[in-house]
């Protein structure tokens, strides 16, 4: 049963589960499922460079709730539209979001530049921090979030990247608090953050 709730979702992030050679140090479903159903720690260190060429730690955000986002710039449907919801959800907030830092970590370092970045966040919310590096600092971070993605080679020459898209809420001490799903409402993204912004 647990298994082929694991699939659905995959199917439903559109992740094949038998995708091409993933950038993943496992598969997909293990990953999920870690996810899913909290079988393993979720977050910690890391250290990437910001939109705006500052190198950045996990350390440099303690004190603040977080909202931390994995995907990808050319990514067509799926982030733009969680990034979007979560730059509402803030503002719904009003004064109290000032609290929350939106992280939007890239799974695609060969594109995502730090200059790119700079271009590409502002569209969503004034203070989304777009994080990048080197595809070893990308790795390290996507393995401590349990983050499924996998570049995938398209017929033109191109390429897109396959990932997993859950927006994960961290505390003010690094600790994991929970997940919300992608194409979780602003709406529904407020109301889970309203209760651990009072209780932090």
């Amino acid at each position: 049963m647990l298994r082929y709730v694991a699939l659905a979702a995959l199917m439903l992030l559109g992740i094949a589960p038998l995708a091409a050679q993933t950038q993943s140090s496992r598969s997909a479903a293990e990953l999920m499922d870690a996810v899913m159903w909290a079988r393993e720690p979720i977050g910690g260190p890391f250290a990437l460079i910001d939109h705006t060429g500052k190198p950045r730690t996990a350390a440099d955000f303690q004190g603040k709730l977080l909202l931390v986002y994995f995907g990808f710039t050319y990514c067509p449907d799926v982030c733009p539209t969680d990034l979007q919801n979560i730059g509402l959800a803030l503002d719904k907030l009003g004064a109290a979001g000032n609290a929350v830092q939106p992280l939007f970590i890239t799974v695609d370092p060969e594109r995502d530049t730090a200059a790119h970045l700079a271009d590409y966040v502002p569209m969503f919310h004034p203070r989304l921090i777009g994080l990048t590096g080197d595809a070893t600092a990308i790795q390290k971070a996507a393995d401590a979030y349990r983050v499924y993605y996998t570049k995938v080679p398209l017929k033109d020459g191109d390429y897109t990247v396959d990932h997993s898209a859950f927006i994960y809420v961290m505390g003010r001490e690094g600790q994991y608090l929970g997940f919300l799903p992608p194409g979780t409402t602003p709406e529904r993204i407020a109301e889970a953050l309203r209760p651990k912004l009072a209780a932090e």
